[in-house]
């Protein structure tokens, strides 16, 4: 897919609960959020925006290349922010937004792309998933598991096993079944910027509100979402200051 083809947005909220001011943390010496813009970048999107709450935020962006949407700190979700930033940026409704969250700093830019990709069949909304490998994770409830219809399109998210191996897992819970095909969800998501406006304005569903999973809210509606395999592994995003510690680790070992 080719840069016309598709724009990158990223929420970026300042007051996040677990690591307030998380989009200006330190990583490498530079903010987070710079890396992740850098990894937009990388992904040849024609545009990258940032969909801010607070303009230190702008401000650590300037002369980056990368736009910035100042909105509103009231939001609920990444998804509202993200529906202000289409309002702001004037995406027509056939624009392909992908929405990078801002705590990604080694998203592959292979990933980014393959997500734009999948909306060239029509798609409205797109995701990828990669499989799971150790049971640890297929029974972890913070590792959201996908289950794909023949055609690549997502049945259902869950935190729960899915598919449960019923006769695998009353012989041995402590094993990956033999057999079977397990997804996670990598939380990256591919949309028309017409139907990231009208899922905003979506009502959370029941399904969403029991699992926690906003995604749920546009299968329960009736939408449907692409799944694809992610072309390499998209390594942990950051979310607590452990998760940064390590960040910062694997950026030093990468620099050598």
């Amino acid at each position: 897919m080719s840069a016309a083809d598709f724009v990158v947005a990223i929420p970026a909220r300042y007051g996040a609960s677990r690591l307030p001011g998380k989009p200006l943390r330190p990583l490498g010496g530079e903010p987070l959020i710079l890396h992740v813009a850098r990894r937009a970048l990388a992904a040849g999107a024609a545009e990258v925006w940032v969909a801010a709450d607070d303009a230190r935020i702008a401000a650590a962006l300037e002369g980056t290349g990368v736009r910035v949407a100042m909105t509103s700190p009231g939001h609920a979700s990444g998804t509202d922010r993200l529906a202000e930033c289409a309002r702001i940026a004037g995406w027509a409704d056939d624009v392909v937004v992908v929405n990078l969250q801002g705590d990604e700093p080694f998203a592959p830019a292979s990933g980014i792309r393959a997500v734009a990709g999948l909306m060239r069949g029509g798609a409205e909304m797109a995701t990828l998933a990669a499989p799971i490998d150790e049971v640890e994770t297929l029974l972890d409830p913070n590792a959201v598991k996908v289950v794909r219809a023949a055609d690549g399109h997502a049945l259902y998210f869950s935190r729960a096993p899915i598919p449960w191996p019923r006769d695998a897992f009353a012989a041995d819970r402590t094993r990956m079944p033999a057999q079977g095909e397990w997804l996670r969800h990598i939380g990256i998501y591919g949309y028309r910027a017409g139907f990231l406006r009208r899922f905003a304005a979506l009502p959370p569903g029941r399904l969403e509100r029991i699992e926690s999973l906003e995604q749920l809210r546009a299968l329960e509606a009736g939408h449907r979402i692409a799944v694809g395999i992610a072309p390499e592994p998209f390594p942990p995003g950051v979310d607590t200051p452990e998760d940064l510690a390590r960040a910062e680790a694997r950026l030093a070992a990468a620099h050598g």
